[in-house]
């Protein structure tokens, strides 16, 4: 029987990756205390009477998160700039690498 792999997921809290196991349903949630805050989130909006789909972030959160999709705006800025100067395949690797993490980053809410 051949094995069938399975795409690693993000924590629906923090972003990181969530190991997976090979037998049941996907994780979502990459530890115990991840999940103990999205069921506190849940609860909030809630109590709140606020659409169910909605996020609430403190203003440290929401800057954190700005700060976040800036470097990632920042990382790919890099970039092009390197294709402009015709920088090295190694540079431009480089990069790329640099992009991909930033853009993991940003990927947490928290």
């Amino acid at each position: 029987m051949a094995s069938v792999s399975r795409r690693l997921e993000s924590c629906l809290w923090c972003g990181r990756e969530v190991a997976d196991s090979e037998v049941g349903r996907r994780r979502r949630y990459c530890r115990q205390s991840c999940r103990q805050r999205a069921y506190e989130q849940r609860s909030q909006v809630r109590r709140a009477d606020l659409a169910p789909d909605s996020v609430i972030l403190t203003a440290e959160e929401a800057r954190a998160l700005a700060d976040r999709a800036f470097e990632v705006r920042a990382a790919a800025e890099d970039i092009a700039t390197a294709v402009d100067e015709n920088a090295s395949r190694d540079e431009l690797a480089a990069l790329c690498a640099e992009l991909v993490q930033r853009a993991r980053d940003a990927e947490r809410l928290r």
